[in-house]
C-alpha cells in the first residue's frame, strides 16, 4: 500500500513539475563558451522567452567574438531560423508571428537553414513570410532534406520571387562600410558523393566565413577548411527529450553530440545548432523549445 502511494505521489510530482520545467527551460539565462583554440573566438550565450509570438518559445542569443570579424561588423546582428516544417505544429498565425518577430528584432541579415514545408501547397506562403522580413544586408538560405525530396522547383521559383539568395555550394558577400564577411551554403549535405567538398575550401582564410548547412553532421563528415562558424538545424533539439538532457531520437549519425546549442567538430570549429521552429512525425515538442537564433558578431 505504501509503495503504491509512493509511486502515485511521484507520478503526480512529475506531472506537475512539467510546466515548471518547461517555463524555466526558456527563461533568461547566460553562460560563456570557451574556445578550445585560445585567442581565436569566444561565445556568450543567453536566452529569453518570446512572449506574444505564437509557435516560437524563445530567442536564443549568441554573442560571437572572433579575431577575423572586421571592425565594421562589430555589433552586426544576424537571425537564423530553420526547420519551419510549415504546416506542422506551425500554423498560419504562427507563420505571421515569425515574420513579425523577425522584423521586431531588427536584424541586419536573415539566414535560413532549410526544411521549410510539409507539402508543396505550403511553399508559397512560407517563403513569402520569410521574404517579408526586412533585412538590410539580405536574406540567405540553404535547403533541407524535405525541400530536396519534393517541391524543389517550386522553392526555387518562390525564393527568386522573394529575393532570397539560395546558396547551394556557393558563397555570397555581406558588405558594410568597406569591409566584408562571407556566407557560404551547402547543396544537399546528405549527398556526400556529389557534395563532399565544402564550398569553403576556395575561400580566403583571412575572411570571416559563416557556413550554412542543414545538418550539423556535414561539419564532421567533410573538411570545412576556412569556415569560422557553422550554423545548422535538422535535429530539432531532439524534439522530445527527457528534461532537455537526453533525446531518445536524434537525426544525426553522431547522436547526442550534435543535439543542440554550440558544439565543436573534431577540428575544434564551432557549430551552432538550433532547435528550429516546426515539428516532424509528431506535432509535439517536449523540453526542446522552438526558437529563433540571434547571432551578434564582435571583433575579438
Amino acid at each position: 500500500m505504501a509503495q503504491a502511494l509512493f509511486y502515485r505521489g511521484f507520478g503526480r510530482l512529475l506531472f506537475f513539475s512539467f510546466p515548471v520545467l518547461l517555463f524555466f527551460s526558456s527563461c533568461r539565462s547566460a553562460r560563456n563558451f570557451t574556445s578550445p583554440l585560445p585567442g581565436e573566438y569566444s561565445v556568450r550565450i543567453s536566452g529569453f522567452p518570446a512572449s506574444g509570438y505564437k509557435n516560437v518559445k524563445r530567442i536564443r542569443q549568441y554573442e560571437f567574438a572572433h579575431r577575423d570579424v572586421p571592425a565594421a561588423f562589430d555589433g552586426c546582428r544576424l537571425a537564423f531560423v530553420s526547420d519551419l516544417h510549415y504546416r506542422s505544429l506551425l500554423k498560419e498565425k504562427g507563420l505571421k508571428d515569425i515574420t513579425r518577430l523577425l522584423n521586431d528584432l531588427q536584424v541586419d541579415a536573415l539566414l535560413i537553414g532549410g526544411d521549410l514545408h510539409e507539402g508543396c501547397e505550403y511553399v508559397p506562403a512560407v517563403i513569402a513570410a520569410l521574404g517579408a522580413v526586412k533585412a538590410p544586408l539580405g536574406t540567405y538560405a540553404v535547403l533541407g532534406n524535405n525541400d530536396y525530396e519534393t517541391c524543389y522547383d517550386d522553392i526555387l521559383k518562390e525564393m527568386e520571387r522573394q529575393g532570397i539568395r539560395l546558396l547551394e555550394h556557393k558563397a555570397d558577400t555581406l558588405k558594410r562600410n568597406g569591409e566584408r564577411i562571407v556566407i557560404a551554403g551547402v547543396l544537399n549535405p546528405f549527398n556526400l558523393e556529389r557534395n563532399g567538398q565544402s564550398p569553403t575550401l576556395s575561400l580566403s582564410p583571412d575572411d570571416f566565413v559563416i557556413l550554412l548547412t542543414h545538418t550539423p553532421d556535414y561539419a564532421e563528415d567533410v573538411p570545412i577548411t576556412n569556415a569560422d562558424l557553422v550554423l545548422a538545424g535538422h535535429t530539432h533539439g531532439g524534439q522530445v527529450t527527457l528534461f532537455g538532457l537526453y533525446a531518445p531520437v536524434v537525426p544525426s549519425r553522431y547522436g547526442q553530440r550534435f543535439l543542440k546549442g554550440i558544439r565543436t567538430n573534431s577540428e575544434k570549429q564551432p557549430v551552432i545548432i538550433t532547435n528550429g521552429i516546426g515539428t516532424s512525425s509528431k506535432n509535439l515538442r517536449l523540453f526542446a523549445p522552438s526558437e529563433v537564433v540571434v547571432l551578434t558578431l564582435r571583433k575579438l
